[in-house]
């Protein structure tokens, strides 16, 4: 009675109280709840909150299942919109179906017994028609409770199969490989993968400098070879042009010994030499015969006949 009079006087006074003195912050109550009595304010009240617990809107991208106290968990998975349900006895449990991201690092061994810690970036989603059985095997928080352990898995089993060199020189067929197992391994707990990509590959410290230590040395190595091939090179270089220098002294000798004009002929083609040189000098200087290498008094008719027999390809 104190909550609801039946008087109106009593209706009046409670209406007052609920009205403030400043006129700025006044407001005014529905003509409904002026005139209806209790029970119809009651029932006005259950009917809005009935309504409002009746229906629930799956959001875009997501999709409900219904858990019902009697019956527990439906096989229906319903779709984006507007829906109904019973007040109290059931209520709706929504999942995100859209793609994820998750990183998952894993420390594992290679073939070769190295260390090596690899990070794993997952795209995955549930997979729609099975929400209901992996709302009861594995909750809401299915992807900590199921990747995990099944990505450690089968990334240990992948890398197990290469050496630690294999892993930076075959990255995409290990990739590929992780992928194909993860996808079916998932599949057996309604996961759906979509794409498995390695983000970090990360040895030992110990590992690293051993790997800089061998280039270091390789690259040694080669220089070395490079010296040694440079110097055989050389080698042949001067060989072949001692030969050469040989042969061409041996030419001069038997040039010289068969015919004796060919030497004055080269003293000729000094002194022509000499004599160019110094015409276009700016200085002026007299030299002699003898310093021209020229000694013309019996060696001209002898160079004469030596150059009538060289123009015409003769052998004097």
């Amino acid at each position: 009675s104190c909550l609801f009079p039946s008087s109106s006087k009593s209706l009046s006074s409670v209406v007052g109280f609920f009205q403030p003195v400043d006129a700025a912050m006044s407001f005014q109550i529905p003509k409904f709840f002026m005139t209806a009595g209790p029970a119809a304010i009651m029932g006005a009240v259950g009917l809005a909150w009935g309504v409002k617990s009746a229906v629930y809107t799956v959001e875009g991208g997501h999709r409900a299942i219904i858990f019902s106290r009697i019956g527990g968990t439906k096989e229906e998975a319903f779709a984006e919109g507007l829906h109904f349900k019973v007040p109290w006895l059931q209520w709706p449990i929504l999942y995100d179906v859209r793609e994820r991201p998750r990183k998952i690092s894993s420390p594992t061994g290679t073939k070769d017994l190295q260390m090596v810690n690899i990070s794993l970036r997952i795209l995955f989603r549930p997979d729609s028609t099975e929400l209901p059985e992996l709302f009861r095997n594995y909750g809401t928080d299915y992807d900590e409770r199921v990747l995990p352990s099944v990505a450690n898995e089968t990334l240990k089993s992948v890398v197990a199969q290469f050496n630690a060199s294999q892993l930076i020189t075959q990255r995409a067929k290990v990739s590929l490989l992780i992928r194909e197992q993860l996808v079916r391994r998932a599949k057996d707990f309604h996961i759906i993968v979509m794409d498995v990509s390695i983000t970090d590959l990360t040895f030992s410290s110990e590992y690293t400098a051993a790997i800089e230590a061998k280039q270091v040395a390789q690259q040694e190595a080669q220089r070395a070879t490079f010296v040694v091939e440079k110097a055989k090179q050389e080698r042949q270089q001067k060989v072949v042009q001692a030969e050469g220098e040989a042969e061409i002294a041996t030419m001069l000798g038997r040039a010289m010994k068969e015919n004796p004009g060919y030497l004055k002929l080269r003293r000729i083609r000094a002194a022509q030499h000499i004599a160019r040189t110094m015409s276009v000098s700016k200085n002026r200087v007299y030299l002699d015969s003898s310093a021209l290498l020229l000694g013309l008094t019996g060696d001209i008719e002898m160079a004469d006949k030596v150059l009538s027999s060289m123009e015409k390809g003769k052998k004097w």
